[in-house]
């Protein structure tokens, strides 16, 4: 399965998402999912899996739980593929950077945008 195949899966998005913030119980992934999209834990325990034989996610037993964690190699390698596009969207974030500093820094020197100003009700 190719890891666009994958990934372009919004549940399997989704788990790869908690478990971006670190290490979750099959239970607790399941929880979560089930709740967002309605889904069977059979159906949960099958998305990952395709994560983990993608080699997306990793599990390591613990006693009698699961642990799921993300495997960083995987998203590595899609973002080596993405390399080559980052020229469509890199300069047109940067601009967008520049124009909020800009904006800030302005705010800053005129001393905030509604100092001073009294909201008179007559």
């Amino acid at each position: 399965m190719h890891a666009f195949d994958v990934l372009g899966d919004p549940v399997r998005r989704r788990i790869l998402e908690l478990l971006a913030e670190g290490e979750l119980t099959s239970g607790a992934v399941c929880e979560v999912i089930r709740a967002e999209f309605g889904i069977s834990q059979p159906a949960v325990s099958q998305h990952l899996r395709v994560l983990r034989d993608n080699g997306f996610a990793v599990a390591r037993a613990q006693g009698t739980r699961r642990l799921y964690a993300v495997r960083p190699d995987a998203l590595r390698d899609v973002d080596v593929w993405l390399d080559r596009f980052r020229r469509f969207w890199a300069p047109p974030l940067a601009a967008l950077a520049t124009e909020i500093a800009r904006g800030k820094r302005q705010r800053r020197l005129s001393g905030g945008e509604d100092q001073g100003e009294e909201v008179r009700t007559t």
